[in-house]
């Protein structure tokens, strides 16, 4: 990340002193920190005394939308970073799960898929043509709040809803 690093406000970032998070709040920084691709380099962070979240990008276009970080948003004492989707099992791993599970007759053709670069937009051309992307996104969505939860645990963050 470039040395101009920046947070955005959003909803979920102006919530000081709200100890516990909401797994919503979770939920959409988890989101906002998996953005990534062209846009630029993408992180959220959690304050474990107060709950409030910061998110920090150097995409140049969001002059509008930023905010000072604390100074000290790198002391893994106060703050935690959200993690990568990649470290919570949910690229590969969960597909082949879900392939595993809904799509057994594919199961091979996803698993070569994603032994080559452009796996997504073929699983989700697959998806398309067995009429599962509503069971895709259910699945994936179950997981994720699921692998975050279990997340926020293991980081002593307290989940509400």
């Amino acid at each position: 990340m470039s040395a101009a690093r920046f947070n955005l406000r959003s909803s979920w970032s102006t919530r000081a002193n709200t100890m516990p998070v909401t797994i919503g709040d979770i939920t959409g920084a988890f989101e906002f920190a998996n953005t990534g691709g062209d846009m630029g380099e993408f992180c959220a962070f959690v304050c474990k005394q107060t709950g409030k979240i910061y998110l920090q990008t150097d995409f140049p276009d969001t002059a509008e939308l930023l905010d000072e970080l604390p100074d000290d948003i790198h002391d893994e004492e106060k703050y935690v970073a959200l993690p990568d989707k990649r470290e919570l099992d949910l690229g590969k791993p969960l597909v082949l799960a879900f392939a595993g599970e809904y799509l057994p007759g594919d199961f091979d053709d996803v698993r070569y898929f994603f032994d080559k670069r452009g796996a997504y937009s073929k699983f989700k051309a697959l998806l398309a043509r067995r009429g599962a992307i509503d069971r895709w996104h259910a699945f994936e969505a179950k997981a994720t709040e699921q692998a975050l939860r279990d997340w926020c645990a293991l980081n002593e963050i307290e989940i509400v809803g």
